[in-house]
């Protein structure tokens, strides 16, 4: 958006009375959180799926039992609980 059109934005709720600006400004604020809301929620179940994707993918899987392979002298070395 220009600069230009912020400043008659600002210009226009600026003849606005108190109350009706602050109206304004806790609506833009309540919209803004729910998109927010909303942006979190996707970006969460999208790392949810890539997560779910990775953890059935075979090249994956085989990269984890390679490192299980290596760590088992760790694992009867006592330390483990």
């Amino acid at each position: 958006m220009s600069l230009a059109v912020l400043s008659e934005i600002e210009k226009t709720v600026s003849h606005l009375p108190h109350n009706e600006q602050l109206r304004l400004i806790e609506q833009l604020v309540h919209h803004l959180r729910e998109d927010l809301m909303v942006s979190d929620e996707v970006e969460q179940a999208t790392f949810e799926s890539q997560l779910a994707a990775m953890a059935t993918d075979p090249e994956i899987q085989n990269e984890l039992q390679k490192i299980d392979r290596e760590f088992v002298a760790t694992e009867v070395d006592g330390l483990e609980n």
